[in-house]
Order: structure tokens, then C-alpha cells, then sequence
């Protein structure tokens, strides 16, 4: 590890457009400028591509790359990538082989993989085997480092043979392009005529467990779910809360240390690392970057996060739920909106314009979450955060936005025609004319709220661990471009019928919190009174996936994507059967992997604790220790009935879920029939770890996995 300030080696196996800058010659800096402003780097000149291509490849094998790779992100919820080396044959005139590295611009510019095994969602046969990688110089190229070799990584785009998005990084780059216009269009009209360009941005805390690697080895149902579909909890868990920003282990800390100087030579800006409140579970929090860089940077971290792991003795969890019981791993989106000036939209300001804008800001914001807060579960919604939505500091499905208890009065009082005060050292004074003053960083944390703001930005809370935050933040970009458009709109016909602008702007904030206010809660969104409450709001309520994956085939509660150019009605289409078709996959494996579990491991094990048993019982004389002994052989016999009742019973499910080629109802019939039967099958089989000796008990148990590594 260096003893180099960060500051020295932040970014060295990066190349962005800083070191592109410096070296290129400057017409082609300049042809690559006009690309990027129209959102077309196909479209470079053939001579800037070369250029490019070659200052890259100097500075790769300058730092010992021997191959390049586009970078991309598929709808299979990872990344991939193809390597190629560096190295070009020339033959020279005696038959001799001569080896040169040779790097094209049009290898840089786009690639052309396999897209047949990737899915598509029905976009394309699986016999059209066509899909494209296309460079995305808004992200930094990045080296990865291997065992013996380096690999350049161009993050791209990856699309079909007509132009159809088969990733997640498209959808966001569409979503980062509408919302900038969206809200650009809407500061003129409330007077920010300076501003060029709106960047969404994204700081997204990383939740994961670690697990000793020799342990999780010893798990299959860790090794093919990511996280344990059999386990009894430990005695200890969570109960006492002490693991919470406690001290960190040491074998942790040099895993953390390690992960956070991988990062930050790649760049990404790790600033918060600390003990969660799960035992074995931890976190790390990145400082804000534009939303696309940001998604980029969170799947790279996950990866080196594994890596480092491994290096460490430890495999990375980073499933929704990975232990039953205790807290679920979340990924909080901390989404933002900052101006080409620097100013961030949500954050108040110290004039009263820059106060008022911020409150119309929040106002539109909170009316984007009201009319799509249907299309924001869905699109966090998966087999993961089904297990973990609804306790334990995870939010419910329930949509709701909480602001703060001044912010809230400050909103009521607008929408009333009220004007509120707060003390002195609560607020900063507006200053404009029947307006109340306006709060500064004075909200509370309300961790059952799936969308909180949070001072300057919206906590996006119930975005699961593992997913890809492009899927999420496009979705949410897109809603807020959809109603910064509706705000313009409705700003315009105000702005015909007031004396002047703030008064036109206060009106529009009244009409959107009246319009909104159904959103809006406080309290514990854990509650049935919330979910009534909810259900008489008329706020849409998924309680699993399988029903939320319906409203990506609501051509109304999705139009609003295609009207924004995030996503085509085709892809669209094909991210409600990507998602069907990823849910029944992933539940299918489970339950196979929990039925082999009890056939291998849980029912072995009580037939040799009955057998042993029953030899002892056979030899007991006393007879109140026979009737005891008999009691403890009655409950084994008991759960070994279950355990193959249920197991016959999973097995019955599952085939009749073979039998149904229509995903949607595949879907259901795993959610409605063989899901049910496995709660029960494991709730046998965790009932039979308890009554089996520990030698004869063949899978680590919770208590070793959660607190082995915590010594």
C-alpha cells in the first residue's frame, strides 16, 4: 500500500477526456467536442478516431496493458466484456513473423459481439446474432489489473442492428440528455437565463455482508443465489445493536483499506466506509458525480469489491438478503440536480430568488414521484428486494415521499396561502413578499421512507444492493424530465395571469403540493395504518414483484418514457419480459438449490441424529428421562415427515412451473404456489438444524458465518 497522498494517485488507471485534452492535437479534441454536444461519437471523423485510438493505446501499454476490452452492461443485472490483446502480426519478406501493437479507431469507436446470448427481451430472434458496442467517452477508460496482465476497459453502449437498447448505460444516457432539457427550459422561465446545461447527479451508498471465504465455499446455496435459502438464526444477530458504526474489525479494515486504494486509483471518489447495523454487514459511500460516470463507477466498485475480497479471505455478499432475520443490504441513491454553473437546484440558496427556486425545485420533484411512483417500484423491484422490502431499516413498496416536518410546514403553509415562521436558527429568510421562510438543512432521517429528502438532495432508499443504478436513476430522471415539462407548461399560462414572476412561481408550487400532497408522509411506513391510509390515497401498493413487473406493460403508466426518448415502446416491451424472465430464473434456482440442500445435507443429517437417538432411547431405564426422550424422537420424527412432505411437495411446483412457457405465468405460479411451499420446507429444515448434534450438522450455521468475521 503507497504512502503517497490520495491526491497523488486518485485516478491513474483512468484516461478521461483531461488526459485526451492534453495530448490530442487540438482539431481533434475539437471534432470530439462536437460529437459529444450532439450525442453521436459515431459520427468522428475517421482521423480523430485514430488519434484517439492511438494516444489511448501509448498510454495503456505505458502502464502495461496487453488487452482492451468494451466495457458494457447488458440487461443481466452484470457487466461484460470480451479481451482482445494489443498485438498485430506483420510478415516480413522472408516469412517472418513480426509482432507490433496496433490499436484502430474503429476498434475504440465500436465493437461487435455475440448479442444472441444476451437478453433482449424478444427485440431480436436468437439466430440474429448482431449487436454493437459503441465507446462512451463521457465515462473514463480505466485499466483493470489482473494476476499477471492489465486490461484496458472502454465503457460503451450496447444496441442492436437497429439502434434497439440491449443495456441499461443507453436508457440513462437518454435520460441524462431529457431531464438537462427539461429543467434548462424550466429555469428560463423562472429567470435562470444563464444556465446552459443540467447535470443529474448520483452518490449511491454501497451496502454489503463479507463472509469467510472458506465458509462460503462450504455453502452451495451461497455459491449459485448469493445468499442462504436454508439457516436457522444465531442466537446473538442483531439483538444487541452494538455492530452499528462500531469499531471495525481488523481483518475488515485491511480489506477496506486495500478496496478503498483500488478505487481511488480508478477514480471513483470512496469517501465513507463503516460498520452497518447487520453483524458482517458493512458500508461504503461515494462523494456525488454525474449520475452516468456514477452508475459506471457503483457496478466497477461492486466488482473490485469481490476481488479485494477474495485477496482478503472473504467473499462479498452483495444479494438483498443474504441471511434471514437481520437487516437486508440496500443501495440509497442520493440523487441531486447541479447547474453547468455548480449550483445545486436543491439545495437553498442566500437570495430569495435562489430560495424560491429551490422550494418550486422540490414542489416539482415531489409531483414527478406522485404521478409515476407506480414505474419507480418497478423498476427496483426483483426476486432480492422482495425478501428484503418492508423491515429492518428497509422501506416498504409503498412509495411515499418524506420531507421533513419544517419543509412539510413550509409546503402546507404555501398550499394554504399561510405563511409559516421558524427561529432564526432554524431558517433562512426568504425575503420575498407572502412567503415563509425556508429551512436549511433541518430534516429529520426517516429510514421506512423509500424517497426522503435529505437536505440538499432525495434519498432513493429502496433500491436493492445489487442492482445497477442505471435502471433506477433513468427511471427517476425521466419521471422528473416528464414533470419539469408539465411545470413549464402550466408555468406559462400562471405567468399570463400574475402581476409577476415569484407570484406565478408561488402559485405553481400551491398547485403542484395540492396536486402532490397524497405523496407526502411522515410517519412510519411500516404500519398497517399506512398501507389503509395508502390504499384510501389511492397510491399504488405492489407487495412482490410479479405484481409490480405488470406496469411495464401499462402503456399509460409508461408513456411517459417513450414521450421523454428513455425507452421505445419495443424496449419497453422487453424489459417486462427481461424481468420476468430474470425472476423466474432466479427463483427457480433457489428453490432447486434449497430442495438439494434438504435432500443432501438437512434430511441426512436428522436421519443419522434419529438413528443415534433411537439407539440411546432403546437403552434408557428411568422413565421420565424415556418419556423425555421420546418427546425429543416424536419432534424428529415430526420434521423429518415435513421435510419430505414439503420437499415432495417443492418438487411438484417446480415441475409443474417446466410445464408453463408463458413467462408470466410462470411467474405467478412460482410466486403463488412453489414460493409458499418452500417457506415451509425451509422453515422444517431450519426447525432440524436445532434438533441435530453440531458434528452431524454438514453447512455452516449463521453463528459462524455472521460472526467469524467480527474476531
Amino acid at each position: 500500500m503507497p504512502t503517497r497522498p490520495v491526491s497523488e494517485y486518485f485516478g491513474e488507471l483512468t484516461f478521461g477526456l483531461g488526459q485526451m485534452r492534453e495530448r490530442l492535437p487540438k482539431h481533434a479534441f475539437q471534432d470530439l467536442t462536437r460529437s459529444l454536444e450532439t450525442g453521436n461519437t459515431r459520427k468522428i471523423s475517421k482521423e480523430t478516431a485514430e488519434a484517439i485510438a492511438q494516444v489511448i493505446m501509448d498510454w495503456a501499454i505505458k502502464n502495461d496493458a496487453t488487452h482492451y476490452c468494451h466495457w458494457f452492461q447488458p440487461m443481466t443485472g452484470s457487466t461484460a466484456e470480451k479481451h482482445d490483446s494489443f498485438i498485430s502480426i506483420q510478415h516480413s519478406n522472408h516469412s517472418e513473423l513480426k509482432v507490433m501493437e496496433r490499436f484502430s479507431g474503429g476498434a475504440l469507436i465500436q465493437g461487435e459481439p455475440d448479442a444472441s446470448s444476451f437478453p433482449s427481451g424478444g427485440m431480436r430472434s436468437t439466430f440474429e446474432a448482431r449487436g454493437y458496442t459503441a465507446w462512451d467517452p463521457t465515462s473514463p477508460i480505466f485499466i483493470v489489473e489482473g494476476k499477471t496482465s492489465k486490461t484496458l476497459c472502454i465503457p460503451t453502449v450496447f444496441f442492436g442492428y437497429h439502434g434497439q437498447a440491449l443495456d441499461n448505460k443507453t436508457p440513462l444516457l437518454r435520460s441524462v440528455q431529457s431531464i438537462s432539457s427539461e429543467v434548462v427550459n424550466f429555469l428560463k422561465l423562472i429567470g435562470d437565463l444563464d444556465v446552459k446545461s443540467v447535470q443529474a447527479t448520483l452518490g449511491a451508498e454501497q451496502e454489503y455482508f463479507l463472509v469467510d471465504k472458506d465458509l462460503a465455499g462450504q455453502r452451495p446455496d451461497l455459491l449459485m443465489c448469493g445468499r442462504t435459502v436454508l439457516g436457522a438464526g444465531s442466537a446473538r444477530g442483531q439483538k444487541l445493536e452494538d455492530h452499528y458504526f462500531g469499531s471495525i474489525p481488523t481483518r475488515v479494515q485491511a480489506f477496506m483499506e486495500e478496496m478503498d486504494h483500488e478505487l481511488w486509483r480508478l477514480g471513483i471518489p470512496v469517501k465513507t466506509r463503516h460498520n452497518e447495523v447487520a453483524p458482517s454487514q458493512f458500508e461504503m459511500a461515494p462523494i456525488f458525480e454525474a449520475c452516468s460516470v456514477a452508475a459506471d463507477h457503483n457496478t466497477l466498485t461492486m466488482e473490485t469489491m469481490k476481488r479485494v475480497a477474495t485477496r482478503h479471505g472473504f467473499t462479498a455478499l452483495l444479494h438483498e438478503k443474504p441471511f434471514a432475520g437481520i437487516n437486508g443490504s440496500g443501495k440509497h441513491c442520493n440523487w441531486s440536480l447541479q447547474t453547468d454553473r455548480g449550483d445545486n437546484l436543491l439545495d437553498p440558496g442566500h437570495t430569495p430568488h435562489q430560495n424560491l427556486r429551490f422550494l418550486v425545485m422540490v414542489a416539482v420533484v415531489v409531483s414527478a414521484v406522485k404521478k409515476h411512483s407506480d414505474m419507480l417500484v418497478a423498476s427496483i423491484m426483483n426476486a432480492g428486494n422482495d425478501l428484503r422490502l418492508g423491515g429492518n431499516e428497509a422501506p416498504p413498496t409503498i412509495i411515499s415521499v418524506f420531507l421533513g416536518s419544517q419543509l412539510e410546514t413550509i409546503f402546507e403553509s404555501i398550499a394554504k396561502g399561510d405563511v409559516a415562521k421558524a427561529t432564526d436558527a432554524q431558517i433562512i429568510n426568504l425575503g420575498v413578499s407572502h412567503l415563509p421562510d425556508v429551512a436549511k438543512d433541518y430534516t429529520d432521517r426517516n429510514r421506512t421512507s423509500p424517497f426522503a429528502f435529505t437536505g440538499n438532495k432525495f434519498e432513493f432508499r429502496a433500491v436493492g444492493a445489487s442492482a445497477n443504478t442505471s435502471v433506477p436513476v433513468s427511471i427517476l430522471n425521466a419521471a422528473a424530465a416528464d414533470a419539469f415539462s408539465e411545470a413549464s407548461a402550466r408555468l406559462k399560462k400562471l405567468l399570463e395571469s400574475h402581476k409577476s414572476r415569484d407570484e406565478a412561481v408561488v402559485a405553481l408550487i400551491r398547485e403542484l403540493i395540492n396536486d402532490s400532497k397524497g405523496v407526502l408522509f411522515s410517519g412510519n411506513g411500516y404500519s398497517q395504518e399506512w398501507r389503509d391510509e395508502a390504499k384510501r390515497r389511492g397510491l399504488p401498493i405492489f407487495d412482490t414483484s410479479s405484481d409490480a413487473f405488470a406496469v411495464w406493460k401499462d402503456v399509460k403508466a409508461t408513456e411517459f418514457l417513450v414521450k421523454q426518448n428513455v425507452l421505445s415502446r419495443d424496449e419497453i416491451n422487453a424489459r417486462y419480459v427481461v424481468n420476468l424472465e430474470r425472476f423466474a430464473k432466479t427463483v427457480e434456482i433457489e428453490l432447486q438449490t434449497m430442495g438439494e440442500l434438504v435432500d443432501e445435507h438437512v434430511v441426512p443429517a436428522l436421519e443419522s441424529q434419529l438413528s443415534r437417538t433411537y439407539d440411546i432411547a432403546e437403552k434408557v431405564r428411568n422413565e421420565k428421562l424415556a418419556q423425555s426422550m421420546g418427546e425429543r424422537v416424536g419432534k424428529m420424527e415430526i420434521t423429518l415427515h415435513e421435510l419430505l412432505t414439503y420437499r415432495a411437495k417443492l418438487a411438484a411446483a417446480l415441475d409443474k412451473v417446466h410445464h408453463i412457457d408463458d413467462e408470466a405465468k410462470k411467474v405467478d405460479s412460482l410466486a403463488k404456489d412453489a414460493q409458499p411451499i418452500g417457506v415451509k420446507l425451509r422453515a422444517a429444515a431450519d426447525a432440524a438444524e436445532l434438533l441435530v448434534a453440531d458434528e452431524l450438522w454438514t453447512l455452516p450455521k449463521y453463528r459462524e458465518m455472521l460472526h467469524s468475521v467480527m474476531k
